[in-house]
C-alpha cells in the first residue's frame, strides 16, 4: 500500500461537494468539516454566521496511484461555479467560497497552473475566483454533516439540489466512478 494524500476543497455547501467526490475512485476517506478560519473548533452555527472566516470544505485522503490530484482538481472546477464570489447557488456568505486549500508546493503549482489553463480555456465566461492557499487547521463537522446525501437521499435540499448535481457529474466523469463510493 503506498502513500496516501490529502486535498481539501471548498465549493459551496459541503454536503454537495462530498456527495460528488465519494464517488470517485480512489478516494478512500473524505471528511466534511470546516478550515481556512480563525476560531479554533467552530461550529457549524459559528460558522453559518461567516465571522469565523472559515469554510465549509472537505478534506479527501486519496491514493495518488489511483487518482492524481490534477483529475481531483479537475472535477473540482467542473462540479462548482468557480466565477461566483462567497456564492454556489443559494448558499450565499464567505463560508461557501469557492477554495483550494493546498497541502504541499507541488499541490499548490497544479492548482495554480490548472486554474490558469482552465480560465484562459474560456470555459467559464466569468474570471474565476477561487482563493489558493495553504491548507491550515481542518475541523471535521458534526457528525450529522457527514455522508449527509448518502444517509438523507430522500430529504428536500438532497433530491432538489444535491442529486441533480451528482447526476450531472456521474455522466461527466463516468468512467472515473467507483463501483462502490468511498467511505469516511
Amino acid at each position: 500500500m503506498g502513500e496516501r494524500e490529502r486535498a481539501t476543497f471548498g465549493a459551496g455547501c459541503f454536503w454537495c461537494v462530498e456527495a460528488v467526490f465519494r464517488e470517485l475512485q480512489g478516494v478512500e476517506k473524505i471528511a466534511s468539516g470546516y478550515t481556512g478560519g480563525t476560531v479554533p473548533n467552530p461550529t457549524y452555527e459559528q460558522v453559518c454566521t461567516g465571522r469565523t472566516g472559515h469554510a465549509e470544505a472537505i478534506q479527501i485522503t486519496f491514493d495518488p496511484a489511483v487518482i492524481s490530484y490534477e483529475e481531483l482538481l479537475e472535477v473540482f472546477w467542473k462540479t462548482h461555479d468557480p466565477t461566483t464570489l462567497n456564492r454556489q447557488g443559494n448558499d450565499a456568505g464567505t463560508q461557501y467560497r469557492s477554495a483550494i486549500f493546498y497541502h504541499s508546493d507541488a499541490q499548490r503549482q497544479a492548482a495554480e497552473k490548472s486554474k490558469a489553463a482552465l480560465g484562459a480555456s474560456g470555459y467559464y465566461k466569468s474570471p474565476i475566483v477561487t482563493e489558493i492557499a495553504a491548507a491550515t487547521e481542518f475541523y471535521p463537522a458534526e457528525a450529522y454533516h457527514q455522508d449527509y446525501y448518502l444517509n438523507n437521499p430522500a430529504q428536500p435540499y438532497c433530491r432538489v439540489v444535491i442529486a441533480p448535481k451528482v447526476e450531472k457529474f456521474r455522466q461527466q466523469f463516468a468512467p472515473k466512478l467507483n463501483k462502490q463510493p468511498a467511505g469516511r
